[in-house]
C-alpha cells in the first residue's frame, strides 16, 4: 500500500517541487529588484503591484484574493485535473511573497533600490522573473492570473492565448502611467522583455505552438484523449507501416508548448510504444489559436 501511495505521489511530487522553487525565484525577483525601485509587470502581478504602491497592500494577500475567483471559474470550466497545477502555482506564489515580505521586513534581505541605475534594475527583475516563470511553465504549472483569463478567453470565443496575455499586459502597464513616473514605466518594458525572453529559452516558447505527429497502435484511444483532456482538434492520416506491412492511422495535432509535457504523458500513458515527433509551427490560424 505504502509503495502504491508513493507510485501516485511521486509524479505529482516531480511537478509539485520544480513550481514551487520556480516561484521562489518569481518572487524574490517581485521583493528584490521590482518593488523597491517601482517598477511594474504585467498581469494579475502588476494590478497587485499597483495596489501596494496605491495603498500599501501587501502582494503576497493581494494576489491571493485576486485569484480566488479565477481558481472558480477555471475549475469550472477545465476541471480539477487541469487546474490543480495552476493552483498549486499560484498558492506557492503568494506564500513565497508572504516570506520575502517578512525576510526584508526584519532585514534578513536588503533590497537591491537605486536612484541611477534603474536599467540594471529592470534587467535583473527580468532576468529573475522570466526565470522562475519559465521553470513554473516548464513544469506544467502558471501562477493564475491572466492565464487562466487567457484560455477562458480561449475557450469561450477562440482567442489566442499568448494576444489576451499581450492584451492584459499592456492595460495594466498603461494604467500605472497614472501612478509611476513614464520612465519607471518604460524601464518596466525593458523588464518584461528580458523576462519573455527568459522565458521563451527556458520553455522553448509558453505560447507558440509545436505540431506532433504520433504513430501509435492506439489512434481511436489517443485521439479520443486528446479532444477530451486537452480540448484540441486532432487529424488521423491512414499510413501502412514499410516493414510490417500493418495498416495503422497516424495522429496529427497542434498544441501550444505550455501543453507539450502534458499531451507527452497523456500518449505514453494510452501507449507506452508509441512513436511520437514533434516539429516547430511559426503560425497558427484557426479555432483555438490565432484568428485573423
Amino acid at each position: 500500500m505504502a509503495l502504491a501511495l508513493k507510485d501516485k505521489t511521486m509524479p505529482y511530487l516531480k511537478q509539485f517541487l520544480p513550481i514551487a522553487f520556480g516561484t521562489a525565484i518569481f518572487s524574490f525577483g517581485v521583493h528584490y529588484f521590482v518593488i523597491p525601485n517601482e517598477l511594474m509587470e504585467g498581469g494579475l502581478t502588476g494590478i497587485s503591484l499597483l495596489l501596494h504602491y496605491i495603498f500599501l497592500l501587501p502582494p503576497s494577500a493581494t494576489t491571493l484574493v485576486l485569484n480566488v475567483p479565477l481558481f472558480y471559474l477555471g475549475w469550472r470550466h477545465f476541471g480539477s485535473k487541469a487546474m490543480v497545477y495552476t493552483i498549486f502555482g499560484s498558492l506557492s506564489s503568494s506564500f513565497f511573497l508572504w516570506v520575502m515580505e517578512i525576510m526584508i521586513g526584519k532585514g534578513w534581505i536588503i533590497p537591491f533600490a537605486t536612484k541611477q541605475d534603474y536599467l540594471l534594475a529592470a534587467l535583473y527583475a527580468g532576468f529573475t522573473i522570466g526565470l522562475g516563470l519559465g521553470i513554473v511553465f516548464r513544469f506544467g504549472g502558471t501562477t493564475g492570473g491572466s492565464d487562466i483569463l487567457a484560455q477562458l478567453g480561449n475557450k469561450w470565443k477562440g482567442w489566442s492565448v499568448g494576444q489576451v496575455i499581450l492584451l492584459i499586459d499592456l492595460i495594466v502597464i498603461g494604467t500605472s502611467l497614472l501612478y509611476i513616473p513614464k520612465e519607471k514605466v518604460l524601464y518596466s518594458l525593458v523588464s518584461v522583455f528580458i523576462g519573455s525572453k527568459m522565458i521563451d529559452y527556458i520553455t522553448e516558447g509558453s505560447h507558440s505552438a509545436k505540431a506532433f505527429t504520433i504513430i501509435t497502435n492506439e489512434a481511436e484511444n489517443v485521439s479520443q484523449a486528446i479532444q477530451k483532456e486537452l480540448d484540441r482538434g486532432v487529424t488521423l492520416f491512414p499510413a501502412k507501416g514499410a516493414f510490417s506491412r500493418q495498416e495503422k492511422e497516424v495522429v496529427y495535432c497542434v498544441v501550444y508548448r505550455q501543453e507539450m509535457r502534458r499531451l507527452k504523458e497523456l500518449v505514453k500513458s494510452i501507449d507506452p510504444t508509441a512513436f511520437i515527433i514533434i516539429n516547430e509551427v511559426h503560425e497558427v490560424l484557426g479555432e483555438g489559436f490565432k484568428v485573423d
